[in-house]
C-alpha cells in the first residue's frame, strides 16, 4: 500500500480530487493537502510536509503542480511517485503575472462572491460552459479558499521559481496529464515536462479545459491507477 498526497489548485478545496477518491483508496491511504497557509510556495510546501505522512505518492493539479515541484526541492526523498495534472514547470510570464494580479483586483472591485459566480466556467471546455454541477462546484471550492487566501495564492504562485531545472533530475515514476484545450496551462507545457523528466508518460484528454479532475474524471482515474501500478 502506498500513501498518496494531493496538492489542490488555486482556487480549489478539496473537491477538486473528489471523483478520483474511490479509485485511489485500495491503492492506500489518501491525505489531502491544506494550501491555505503559507505566504510562499516553499512555506506552503514546508507546511504541507510537515502534515504528510513519511512517503507517499504525490499528484498535484494546476497550482498543486507547482508545489509539488517545490515539495520535491525540499523533500525528494519521501516523493516515492509524482503526478502532475494540468500544470507548467515555467514560470510566470510578465503578461500572466499582470493577468493574475487585474484578476485579484477584480475579486475586490466587484466582491468575491459575484467574482465567484462570473468565471465559475472561465476555464472549462467550450462544451461544458454554464454547466450547472461544475459551475456550484467551482463556486463552492472558491467560499472555501476566500478571497484573502485567494490573494496569497495568487502572489506565491506569481513568485514561484522556475522548475524546468528540476526536471531531468526526477528519478521515480511519473505521469502527466492534461486536457487537450487546456486555456490556462496548454498541452505544450505537459509535452515539454514529458520530454524532460526521465520515463514519464503523458495522457491527454480530448475535449477536455482546465478542470480535467472533474470535467473528464475517468481519464484521469485511468492514469492514476496506472501511474500507482507502475
Amino acid at each position: 500500500m502506498t500513501a498518496i498526497l494531493l496538492v489542490p489548485g488555486l482556487l480549489c478545496s478539496e473537491e477538486i480530487f473528489a471523483p478520483q477518491l474511490p479509485t485511489l483508496w485500495p491503492h492506500g491511504p489518501v491525505a489531502i493537502a491544506n494550501t491555505l497557509a503559507g505566504e510562499t510556495m516553499a512555506e506552503i510546501a514546508a507546511r504541507i510536509l510537515k502534515d504528510a505522512p513519511p512517503r507517499f505518492a504525490l499528484a498535484g493539479v494546476s497550482m498543486g503542480g507547482y508545489l509539488a515541484f517545490e515539495i520535491v526541492r525540499q523533500a525528494a526523498d519521501r516523493v516515492e511517485k509524482l503526478a502532475l495534472i494540468c500544470t507548467s514547470a515555467r514560470p510566470d510570464t510578465p503578461e500572466q503575472t499582470a493577468a493574475r494580479r487585474k484578476m485579484l483586483d477584480q475579486a475586490r472591485a466587484v466582491g468575491f462572491e459575484r467574482f465567484l459566480n462570473l468565471g465559475a466556467d472561465a476555464l472549462t471546455h467550450p462544451s461544458r460552459k454554464g454547466d450547472p454541477a461544475l459551475n456550484a462546484v467551482s463556486i463552492r471550492m472558491g467560499r472555501t479558499v476566500g478571497l484573502d487566501g485567494f490573494a496569497r495564492q495568487t502572489e506565491a504562485v506569481i513568485a514561484r521559481p522556475d522548475s524546468r531545472p528540476l526536471l531531468a533530475e526526477i528519478s521515480v515514476p511519473t505521469t502527466i496529464v492534461v486536457g487537450d484545450a487546456d486555456p490556462l496551462t496548454p498541452m505544450a507545457l505537459s509535452e515539454e515536462m514529458a520530454a524532460a523528466i526521465p520515463g514519464a508518460t503523458l495522457t491527454i484528454a480530448a475535449d477536455c479545459g482546465h478542470v480535467i479532475t472533474l470535467e473528464r474524471p475517468e481519464v484521469v482515474n485511468k492514469a492514476l491507477d496506472a501511474w500507482l501500478t507502475r
